[in-house]
């Protein structure tokens, strides 16, 4: 069995395009549906009850245009809404969260320090806290909340080099990096920032990111309901946003190929 039907995916804005991008590299027959909210962004700062209303909405656009799954490519979106989305939808909902198992189980055993990088809502829910709290007792974890790095993507200054290393400097230098064994990246607009956090750290930091496992999990679960797009099918991906400028459709074009 096999569904030539998209796979919708949504975020608050921008930063769920680099989960798209590794649905393209990992699952390039599959066609996308990516429904940014950069009208409404960030959702970082927004209360969940905020967050929720967004999420259903587009969610439920993303339902009506056909999608077989969602992917909720945002982890703010995950924290604030998965489980009511899971209940309310008659298809898979694929969330987000920080890959904080992943840093800590690269120890091998071994007591990791780990700086996770996220929004505001993100670090603050209760879902975080109950992830927290399988690792922090054998690990030392610090929650570094960054809503300006959000901002600088969604204002297409990403290419600022100077800006977007002055960001970083000044959430991570009261850190010891040296001592910092990884760098998890909770948040899908941060993953356009890896080669600036490449510059920041020292080589022994590793830089994380919930990417992969993420669309791996989706490939998992379409298998086994038959979905995936078929072999023969030429993959795509759809653009669309709330905010229906060109700046925001000549950035969306740009993050997406870059």
């Amino acid at each position: 069995m096999s569904s030539t039907v998209p796979i919708g995916v949504f975020d608050s804005g921008l930063g769920g395009l680099s989960v798209v991008r590794q649905i393209v590299a990992d699952m390039p027959h599959e066609r996308v549906l990516y429904f940014g909210d950069s009208a409404n962004a960030p959702y970082g700062t927004k209360t969940p009850e905020q967050v929720r209303a967004l999420s259903f909405a587009v969610a439920e656009r993303l339902i009506s245009q056909g999608a077989k799954a969602i992917v909720v490519a945002c982890n703010t979106a995950t924290s604030a809404a998965i489980e009511d989305l899971r209940e309310a939808c008659n298809i898979p909902i694929i969330g987000m969260e920080p890959a904080l198992k992943l840093a800590c189980d690269r120890g091998r055993g071994q007591r990791q320090r780990v700086i996770v990088a996220a929004t505001e809502l993100t670090l603050r829910e209760r879902k975080f806290a109950k992830l927290m709290e399988r690792f922090d007792a054998e690990h030392t974890i610090f929650k570094e909340p960054c809503p300006d790095l959000v901002q600088i993507v969604e204002s297409g200054r990403l290419d600022d080099h100077d800006l977007a290393m002055k960001a970083l400097h000044a959430h991570f230098d009261r850190y010891d990096l040296e001592t910092i064994d990884s760098v998890v990246l909770g948040c899908t607009h941060f993953v356009f920032y890896r080669d600036y956090f490449g510059e920041l750290l020292p080589d022994s930091a590793t830089i994380i990111d919930g990417n992969e496992g993420t669309v791996h999990h989706l490939s998992l679960v379409l298998e086994s309901l038959g979905q995936l797009a078929p072999e023969g099918q030429v993959g795509s991906v759809e653009l669309d946003n709330s905010d229906s400028s060109e700046r925001i459709a000549r950035l969306s074009r740009d993050l997406l190929s870059r």
